[in-house]
């Protein structure tokens, strides 16, 4: 058993939203990472996929969800199952941000739709 203390979870800033690590096969995990979203209000993530599921629970603000063909509006207290494959795009409103707490596979890789070749990788916040 171990345990990852505050002091050691990782930080990693995007453009569109702040990833803090809490778990990850990097951090000592053998297959899942752990990690919280904090968007800004405003704010729009690219169109992507990943190869894995992964499970998104809102604990703060709302947000729009675009999951393949779906648009969901979600808030504090709600979770979204995203399947392995399909198309996400994560939106807040002017008015405010969100925050979510998200569960995947370690080393799960992404690519932005409409990418060509293989440009799939690991993000930081899930190594």
């Amino acid at each position: 058993m171990s345990v990852v203390r505050s002091t050691e979870a990782r930080r990693t800033e995007t453009p569109n939203a702040v990833m803090t690590t809490f778990a990850s096969p990097a951090q000592g995990g053998t297959g899942l990472a752990m990690w919280r979203v904090e968007m800004g209000a405003g704010k729009q993530g690219p169109l992507h996929v990943f190869d894995v599921e992964q499970i998104w629970t809102v604990l703060g603000g709302g947000a729009t969800v675009e999951l393949g063909a779906d648009e969901l509006a979600v808030g504090a207290g709600d979770t979204v199952i995203m399947p392995a494959g399909v198309a996400r795009r994560i939106t807040t409103g002017t008015a405010g941000g969100f925050t979510a707490v998200v569960a995947a596979p370690g080393g799960a890789r992404v690519h932005k739709v409409g990418e060509s070749g293989d440009t799939a990788f690991v993000p930081g916040w899930i190594a």
